[in-house]
């Protein structure tokens, strides 16, 4: 007999990794190497890269893939360093796109990286030659 699925847990989140995008398939390497290493961290944590442009998924695409995996709370990390336009402007309208496409999905954009205070002293760390 196969066994019945499970319900998804409402408390899981899922992440996904939102960067510009590249026509240049090493671009993306560094976005490869956070959601590896989140999966080496929390090996049950559903986490997928997307992109804006020039490279796929794009956001609605990942998150679609992972609503049909079952899960319906999702948090965009977008992984910009400057706070411009795509993120101030662009991503609010994809994100609004896709909530009134999936009502019954939580999705949830975090601010971008680069207004996150851990990462500015780290590349201030790594700057200054302290690792």
């Amino acid at each position: 007999m196969t066994p019945a699925p499970t319900a998804p847990d409402s408390r899981r989140v899922a992440t996904v990794l939102f960067g510009h995008g590249s026509r240049d398939p090493l671009w993306r390497k560094p976005m490869d190497a956070v959601a590896a290493r989140i999966a080496v961290l929390e090996p049950d944590h559903p986490v997928v890269c997307a992109f804006l442009e020039l490279a796929q998924p794009d956001l609605a695409e990942a998150v679609a893939q992972l609503m049909d995996a079952g899960e319906r709370h999702i948090r965009v990390l977008p992984l910009f360093l400057g706070v411009g336009k795509h993120a101030r402007e662009d991503l609010p309208l994809i994100a609004a796109t896709i909530r009134a496409q999936h009502p019954d999905l939580q999705l949830e954009v975090m601010p971008a990286v680069g207004d996150h205070a851990a990462l500015i002293n780290l590349l201030a760390g790594i700057a200054l030659d302290r690792s």
